[in-house]
């Protein structure tokens, strides 16, 4: 057998593959304990946190991780009494009543871009409630506020969504779906930590434990598992790492387990579409470009937002406010166990006896049971309690002190927690300390505005890059009513919207806003009369569901006469003698007037064909074929 100089090429080149792929697996293995080093005192602070907030509270930061703190004696009280999680509670059930509903504003009246953004928010509308991501919000606010930041991964399911197709091997081909998911804190890695934001960071690590069985199905790389420690990413357990670090906290080892390395580099002059690089077990299993095209000006970017509690300055990570309360907690904690035992000495009390008075072993067994009969040596002094004094008033100042200081560094007052407001008994007192328990949680509610807007630019983005040119969707049009809905990628182009947030009220305050509004004749013609759309609406909040239906009939013929100027972009369309065709002919008209009749192809056969469908309602409003004329269902059944 004789071998070819091109074979023994394509063997030298193969060789220098694996080199160059065992290369960057070494290199961004080491990348990735460079950085874990380079966090752990971040990641020690989040342990901690973690800690007291689930009730393990007597425990401390040391240079070697999370260690137990030891009694001062043995028969001191080391009783929690948990403040910290109930505050936190507090404050994620008024951020979850305060967040923000994102909708899309049209960056312009033209008509076009009102129809963009109606398809925008239509569409976050649909992914919120097919992925869940109010559920996926929560949970991210929830470990912001534990650990003081968390992140959304935004990324593109190819298996999610309709089944469109099969392809040659007889496998479902789906039309693909975008997928949000949770991010704690512990899974990033950051290349500088100083960055406030992802705009500093040149590159960025997602590294996870995952079973080796989900890189098998994933990569089709299958690799022998070790026991990964269960703390959302953090290596196995060595000598660096104390068994103390995570105590009292429920993190499992994950066996058969394998630490995934996903490193995310963006576009550089060497890279200009970015970089990808993941890396288990010490084997390259991808790298390519980034994949997705959700950045500025169609850049390539990080898959990832940040979600912070309160921002740090020149910080990546954010802080939370149980870092605030810890030493609050500590307090509060030795001032009540302090005050149980003076109590305990005042009721049990405290015996002094002469030595070789009386058995000291069996009265330090049994104590000074009711009815003991107490014998001590003759000629001895007789037992006594000692005076202890009275429990001074130091431990109840001290103790509503440190109360007040939960709620002054907390931003959460006793109104809230405890619905019963001290000292104050006015409406308008009552107003007042609910609008400053919400200007107090102001930073961290810009945050989350901040974290959610992201979010939506990068699912529209994601839409735009795979959704292709005729993606079908089922959406909540107007008047309630769902509609299919098939839309081209490109109207997706969200550089041109304007995101906003819409803060969420409650129905009483909907109702009480409404009430007032009419009582001021605002929602009134200049004849004093309710239209009827106004009318509707307001039915509607007051929660007179079943009148929904009874809306306004010119709405309906709005609706018909846009459906109609889609299809005679491409098509004839023939009027209908039950049309308003006044109102046809004004939508038609707008139609004709805009800037999506300018960039639609052939203009002057679309113009044609939409004179010729106008001159038609014309004609037949003439000869009174009309929904609103006296004779028409008389010319209907002539």
């Amino acid at each position: 057998m004789v071998l070819k100089d091109t074979d023994f090429g394509e063997a030298e080149r193969k060789r220098q593959e694996e080199r160059e792929n065992a290369r960057i697996a070494s290199e961004v293995t080491e990348d990735f304990y460079r950085r874990r080093e380079e966090r752990r005192s971040v990641e020690n602070g989040w342990l901690l946190n973690l800690n007291f907030y689930s009730g393990n509270q007597y425990c401390d930061v040391s240079p070697m991780g999370l260690v137990e703190e030891d009694p001062q004696f043995y028969w001191q009280s080391r009783r929690v009494f948990n403040h910290i999680a109930p505050t936190v509670d507090s404050r994620i059930a008024k951020l979850e009543k305060m967040k923000p509903e994102l909708t899309v504003r049209a960056f312009s009246d033209e008509d076009g871009d009102v129809k963009a953004a109606k398809l925008a928010t239509g569409v976050l509308r649909y992914v919120q409630d097919r992925i869940g991501l109010n559920a996926i919000s929560s949970r991210v606010t929830t470990w912001s506020e534990i650990c003081g930041c968390a992140f959304f991964k935004i990324d593109w399911d190819e298996k999610g969504g309709r089944q469109v197709a099969v392809d040659e091997a007889n496998h479902p081909v789906y039309e693909g779906e975008v997928q949000v998911s949770v991010v704690p804190p512990f899974e990033i890695f950051p290349d500088r930590m100083d960055a406030e934001d992802f705009d500093g960071l040149h590159s960025v690590i997602h590294a996870r434990a995952v079973p080796v069985t989900y890189i098998q199905e994933k990569f089709g790389v299958a690799l022998t598992g070790r026991t990964v420690s269960g703390l959302l990413g953090y290596s196995e357990p060595s000598a660096h790492r104390m068994p103390e670090q995570s105590f009292g906290l429920n993190f499992t080892d994950l066996k058969e387990g394998e630490i995934l390395i996903e490193r995310y580099t963006m576009p550089s002059v060497d890279a200009p579409q970015g970089k990808l690089e993941i890396v288990a077990g010490g084997q390259l299993l991808y790298k390519g470009v980034l994949p997705f095209v959700n950045g500025e000006r169609n850049e390539r970017g990080f898959p990832f937002v940040k979600q912070d509690c309160l921002r740090l300055p020149g910080a990546f990570f954010g802080s939370s406010i149980i870092d605030r309360m810890i030493p609050v907690q500590r307090a509060y904690n030795a001032v009540r166990n302090r005050k149980h035992e003076f109590l305990n000495r005042l009721s049990m009390g405290v015996l002094t006896v002469e030595d070789g008075s009386v058995d000291a072993d069996e009265l330090e067994e049994e104590g000074l049971l009711p009815g003991k009969i107490l014998i001590y040596r003759q000629g001895g002094k007789a037992p006594e309690m000692l005076d202890c004094g009275s429990l001074p008033d130091d431990f109840k100042d001290e103790e509503e002190w440190l109360e007040k200081e939960f709620s002054l560094v907390s931003g959460i007052s006793d109104l809230f927690q405890n619905s019963t407001p001290a000292r104050v008994t006015s409406a308008t007192g009552l107003q007042l300390l609910l609008s400053q328990d919400e200007s107090r949680l102001t930073a961290t509610v810009v945050c989350i505005e901040r974290a959610l807007k992201e979010v939506g630019r990068q699912i529209l983005r994601l839409y735009r890059q795979f959704a292709g040119t005729a993606r079908l969707m089922t959406l909540t049009g107007e008047n309630k009513k769902t509609q299919l809905y098939y839309f081209n990628a490109s109207n997706l182009d969200v550089n041109d919207l304007q995101f906003e947030s819409k803060e969420a009220v409650t129905p009483e305050e909907k109702k009480a806003t409404l009430m007032k509004l009419y009582e001021a004749g605002l929602l009134t013609d200049e004849n004093g009369m309710l239209t009827m759309e106004n009318k509707h609406r307001i039915l509607e909040a007051f929660g007179f569901g079943s009148y929904e239906n009874a809306r306004d009939i010119s709405a309906l013929h709005i609706l018909k006469a846009g459906e109609e100027n889609i299809d005679m972009r491409y098509g004839e369309a023939t009027p209908d003698v039950y049309d308003d065709h006044a109102l046809h002919i004004e939508e038609h008209t707008r139609f004709l007037l805009s800037a999506e009749f300018k960039r639609c192809k052939n203009k002057e056969d679309v113009k044609k064909r939409f004179i010729a469908h106008m001159q038609a309602h014309e004609k037949m409003k003439n000869n009174g074929l009309s929904a609103n004329g006296e004779n028409a269902g008389i010319a209907v059944n002539e």
